[in-house]
């Protein structure tokens, strides 16, 4: 029969594989196959006394702490079990299974059928065994040591397993995680890692730290470590004094078996320990995906409530399309709202960017955590902030036009109100006395030829008075322009031009009367002297033209563009072509004077005032000159006007030249955009860094667009209203640029949360290029969407068995409801994404939560704050009482919680 063996070489104690005596080979101990070959027990070799004190002590113990629960122990290992009867005992003790009668005869037969029982009884639990019960009948010290040591390793130590290892590597991992915070422990094995006795104190202190203050304890008394360590075991661990100390400290390599029998013990001890740190850590994991939730919704609800707070203040300001009716205050809103453009609103549409980002990032944790979707509160939903931008998009649209408009509209009252004023002013000065002249009867008195006079003279008169009747009438026109464009203080204007035409109207009665009069005189008045005649007739309407040039020469003009001034140019050159029968009537004129000063002369005659015109050639004279020093003049006005629109059709092409770039780049960006955004070439982190480089590469335009802002300033600050040489305006590029700028930041945020999907949902990354693949073959508009018949056939292609029956109908329609609940009656590719990525992976649940709560509580349905604040971290324990319900239950005790309730309410499936 074979048995087991024990040996030791003398120098290292390491067990080793002999060939028996009789040339047999010995059987090697496995259990389960982990047992390694330094762990067999040999029949020839000689087992060191140091080591065989310290494992029949170690075992001695060992037995004695499972044969006390029956009310037995042993005291002398070999002799003790020669009758089998404690063996069997033992092993119904450690294996709580009930094993056959034993033999209750004196007899060495009875004895060796007790053992075989025993030994049957391992044998049927895996074990290979090499030892004879006739050896241990006849007190066989080495193999009586080899089959304890074979029952620990079953019973004891086989169960340990940490990370898939052996039992013995499991053991020792589990030794160095717990010890690794502590210093001057450095467990590699279990013989000389153990000698100090800091080990133990490790293992003791870590998960028991009122028993010991660790911090006390010095590496160089391992003896009072020891014992220290040994006593506390016994004291408040129930684990028996399986090892001396003395031996440990004296002995140069302790007995490996026996430290793992005794560091066995201890891992059974803290077990439970263990477990209610694996439930922590699961409810920590689960409470730290909580609480980041709720700060990402605080998050959103404080941005949220900023931005729209922010678009309540500016959308009235920007739908006040009420201006001061000055230049002035024109201008400066005109500058408040560029401001607006280029420092308020772009972080507000980052802001915004942000919040959508979140908003979806937040819901994707959500749905991979299995919480409930997030429902911001009222009024802060993703859709209210839409529509608030979109109505104060909506109130900015055109409000720079507007203000444009208004400059011009104002710039050109200003125009007229002066132009008003000048012509007003010339009337009123022409104006002034002639009605009271015309009121005069002063032609009683006169003599035939002052009556005669007084006749042509009127006649005069009434030719000057037809020539003001254009100047009249252009008066009434501007005070018309002035009260449709609005002006101001439109009363004043309205009040000069009704006082001037009423005088007009006067004048005009009082002409025709005075004529009528005269007439009735003609008869006995001869016709004045046909030279001073002719010479009023002449002189009157020259001076007119004269007027009317030198009003005209002086005249302001307001244009915008070059050709308007080239056409001011050109007129102005027609009129000067005008000036050589201009200059000839003026020497007519002048004739006429001088022939009648010559006649005068000839006749020794005074020469009188003509009687029919107030008129005189000095006058004539004099509006001539000034009208011949103001050509030059107007002249160089012109040339300094034409300078100036010349500068400004610069800035129209500076301006173009950039914007016809900048355009371009802005579309290829969005085109680039598109063809990213509609196939997805390699990794997800590949392509997450492609859109990173574009955003990089967008930013580093950012000086191009400020730079085309600067330019579109001097255009505006320059009263230039239209550029003809390119189709870009300043909105329209500021527009693309926002919504490139927004598309970018969507992209990458759903590529982000694509990759956190992947992460926390165990998807591959090709499986996830085949969902996407799929649902791209099937989206032939590129809209990223799908309708019912198109998503089913990509179902359909991924894999689904969806029949062409009613069952199949219905199986689909339930698919449906799951990835289109509010019935638009199509699936987005995020809806599609996020089904399948459920479908191909594993979740945490509610009950996974509820049995680790059940862990740390003992099995008790109530869980009290001592125990949380114990086992989770101080503020996720705290997060936790403040939330959980009290417990209810009859058989909770007072300041109890209901896990329960709380781990349903996490995951939505009940009101906390």
């Amino acid at each position: 029969m074979s048995a087991y063996v024990y040996e030791s070489n003398g120098q290292n104690g390491m067990p080793s594989k002999q060939r028996a005596a009789n040339g047999g080979h010995s059987q090697r101990n496995s259990v389960d196959d982990y047992m390694m070959p330094e762990e067999e027990w040999e029949r020839e070799a000689v087992l060191d006394p140091a080591w065989e004190r310290q494992q029949k002590k170690t075992f001695t113990a060992w037995c004695n702490s499972h044969l006390r629960k029956v009310g037995t122990s042993i005291e002398n290992i070999e002799e003790d079990f020669q009758n089998g009867l404690k063996l069997m005992l033992l092993l119904e003790v450690i294996s709580n299974e009930q094993l056959p009668k034993p033999d209750r005869g004196r007899m060495r037969f009875h004895k060796i059928a007790n053992v075989n029982k025993a030994l049957d009884f391992i044998t049927s639990k895996g074990v290979k065994l090499m030892v004879g019960a006739e050896e241990i009948v006849d007190g066989n010290l080495k193999m009586t040591l080899g089959m304890i040591w074979t029952i620990i390793l079953r019973f004891a130590i086989q169960d340990i397993s940490v990370e898939e290892m052996s039992a013995k590597e499991g053991l020792l991992l589990w030794c160095q995680r717990k010890t690794s915070p502590y210093k001057n422990v450095n467990v590699q094995n279990f013989h000389t890692s153990f000698k100090d006795g800091l080990a133990f104190c490790a293992l003791i202190h870590r998960h028991r730290p009122d028993l010991l203050d660790y911090s006390k304890l010095t590496k160089d008394d391992p003896l009072s470590n020891l014992n220290l360590a040994f006593d506390i075991a016994e004291k408040h661990l129930d684990i028996p004094k399986m090892l001396d100390a003395e031996d440990m400290v004296e002995t140069i390599r302790p007995d490996e078996k026996s430290v793992m029998t005794y560091v066995s013990a201890y891992y059974h001890a803290f077990a439970g320990v263990f477990q209610a740190e694996q439930a922590a850590s699961r409810i920590c994991k689960v409470l730290t995906i909580n609480q980041e939730n709720e700060q990402m919704m605080e998050e959103y609800e404080r941005l949220a409530s900023d931005l729209l707070e922010w678009i309540k203040q500016k959308r009235p300001w920007l739908e006040n399309r009420a201006t001061d009716n000055t230049l002035d205050g024109t201008q400066a809103k005109l500058g408040e709202f560029r401001d607006y453009c280029r420092s308020q609103k772009p972080p507000k549409l980052s802001q915004k960017a942000k919040l959508e980002t979140d908003f979806n990032t937040l819901q994707t944790r959500l749905r991979l955590s299995n919480r409930p979707a997030f429902t911001p509160n009222e009024g802060k939903l993703l859709a209210d902030i839409v529509d608030a931008w979109k109505g104060l998009e909506l109130a900015e649209k055109g409000f720079e036009d507007w203000l444009l408009k208004e400059l011009r509209r104002l710039e050109r009252l200003d125009h007229l109100v002066k132009k008003f004023q000048h012509k007003c002013d010339i009337h009123e000065e022409w104006s002034n006395g002639k009605i009271d002249l015309l009121k005069s009867s002063d032609f009683k008195q006169c003599s035939l030829n002052d009556l005669r006079a007084l006749s042509r003279k009127h006649l005069a008169f009434e030719s000057d008075l037809a020539a003001h009747q254009d100047r009249v009438e252009q008066i009434a026109a501007i005070a018309q322009e002035l009260n449709v464009l609005g002006y101001e203080k439109i009363q004043a204007i309205n009040q000069r031009c009704q006082k001037l035409c009423n005088e007009w109207d006067e004048l005009g009665d009082l002409t025709q009367k005075r004529r009528s009069t005269l007439t009735d005189a003609e008869k006995i008045v001869e016709r004045i002297d046909s030279l001073f005649l002719e010479y009023a007739k002449k002189a009157a309407p020259y001076s007119n033209w004269l007027d009317g040039a030198r009003e005209d020469l002086i005249d302001m003009f307001f244009i915008h563009t070059l050709d308007e001034i080239c056409g001011l140019i050109e007129a102005h050159n027609q009129f000067k072509a005008t000036l050589g029968d201009a200059d000839a009537e003026y020497k007519t004129i002048m004739r006429l004077v001088d022939d009648a000063q010559q006649t005068s002369k000839d006749n020794n005659l005074d020469l009188p005032p003509n009687p029919y015109t107030n008129i005189q050639s000095e006058e004539i004279k004099s509006k001539w000159n000034e009208v011949q020093a103001l050509v030059p003049q107007r002249d160089q006005d012109l040339q300094t006007e034409y300078a100036k629109q010349q500068q400004n059709e610069r800035f129209r092409l500076q301006f173009a030249q950039k914007a016809n770039v900048v355009g371009p780049w802005i579309e290829r960006q969005h085109e680039l955009l598109q063809q990213l955004t509609v196939q997805v070439v390699g990794t997800l982190e590949q392509h997450q860094k492609k859109l990173e480089t574009m955003e990089t590469s967008a930013a580093q335009y950012r000086p191009h667009i400020d730079e085309l802002e600067k330019y579109n300033q001097q255009i505006q600050e320059c009263m230039i209203f239209e550029n003809r040489h390119t189709p870009y305006t300043m909105e329209v590029i500021r527009v693309a640029w926002e919504q490139l700028h927004t598309q970018l930041t969507r992209q990458i945020a759903e590529i982000k949360n694509q990759i956190y999907t992947l992460e926390k949902k165990g998807i591959s990354e090709e499986q996830m290029n085949e969902f996407r693949a799929a649902f791209a073959h099937f989206d032939k508009s590129r809209s990223r969407r799908l309708d019912p018949k198109e998503f089913r056939s990509c179902l359909i292609a991924c894999g689904y068995n969806i029949r062409e029956d009613r069952q199949g109908d219905a199986d689909f329609q339930r698919i449906m409801a799951n990835v289109d609940p509010t019935h638009t009656g199509f699936v987005t590719f995020e809806s599609f994404l996020d089904f399948m990525t459920r479908e191909c992976s594993e979740e945490d649940s509610v009950d996974q939560l509820t049995l680790a709560f059940k862990t740390l509580s003992a099995d008790k349905p109530y869980i009290t704050a001592e125990v949380l604040k114990r086992e989770l971290p101080p503020d996720q324990a705290h997060w936790c009482i403040q939330r959980m319900k009290p417990y209810t239950g009859a058989d909770g005790v007072p300041g109890s919680y209901d896990y329960k309730t709380f781990s349903s309410a996490l995951y939505g499936e009940s009101d906390l």
